[in-house]
Formats: C-alpha cells, sequence, structure tokens
C-alpha cells in the first residue's frame, strides 16, 4: 500500500514532473531546484524540503506538491480556503442591496434583466474559481 505521508524531496533524486507530461524532473547543479527535461519548467524546493514550488509562472497563484514517495500530491493554496467567505459576502451584498434597488427600480420585463445580471454576478466568482482550481 502506497504511504501518503509527505517525504523530504531528495536533492539528488530524479522524480517525475508534477505537471503531469511524462517529464522527470532532473536536479540542478548547484542549486536546490529542478528543471523537467520535457516541459522546460523550473521547480525549487521549499518548507525545508517538504514542498516542490513552481519557480516562473503565467499562473495566478504558485503551485506547489509533496513528494509522498509515489506521486505528487497537490498543496492547496489558502486563497481557497477564504473563497467560501467571499462568495457568501457577494451573494448577502446582493440579495441584500441589489435586489431592493431592482425591484424598486424595475417593473415587469426590466426585472428579468436586473435579475439575469445579479445571476450572472454571482457565477462570474464561481467560473474564476473553476477555472483557476480545476487543473
Amino acid at each position: 500500500m502506497q504511504s501518503k505521508k509527505p517525504e523530504k524531496i531528495d536533492l539528488n533524486s530524479e522524480y517525475p514532473c508534477p505537471c503531469r507530461r511524462k517529464g522527470k524532473l532532473v536536479p540542478i547543479t548547484l542549486t536546490e531546484a529542478f528543471g523537467c527535461d520535457r516541459c522546460q519548467r523550473i521547480f525549487v524546493v521549499e518548507d525545508n524540503g517538504h514542498v516542490l514550488e513552481e519557480l516562473s509562472t503565467t499562473y495566478p497563484y504558485k503551485r506547489a506538491w509533496r513528494w509522498n514517495g509515489h506521486s505528487w500530491n497537490l498543496v492547496h493554496s489558502k486563497w481557497g480556503e477564504r473563497y467560501l467567505p467571499i462568495a457568501l459576502g457577494s451573494i448577502f451584498v446582493l440579495v441584500i442591496i441589489w435586489l431592493p434597488l431592482a425591484l424598486r427600480m424595475g417593473n415587469g420585463s426590466s426585472l428579468i434583466a436586473w435579475a439575469m445580471v445579479a445571476l450572472l454576478l454571482v457565477l462570474l466568482p464561481a467560473l474564476m474559481f473553476w477555472l483557476t482550481y480545476r487543473r
């Protein structure tokens, strides 16, 4: 049975690339970094040798992984933990402020348009969250 406990990353060993492109991480001489021979990404070792973090990326949030002896496990960022209160606060603002304004200003068909705009404002952050963490 495979171990789920994170292991310390050995700087002299080769590992599979965490980006799942069938590449191998090769140690970069005289540094605490690895380079992938397939995707050409550079990864540095952080957190006393337990976390591998992607160095240069266009990804908006730094991605990091832990080695369990057989595969890489994605380390979730703290932003994901704060997303739920932000989303609930947005919905609260929409319901408490936006909805009474829409009801006061709208009548008939414009009320449906206001409701669709409010729904879009709720779904847009959810879509952004899903696109960010779908990998």
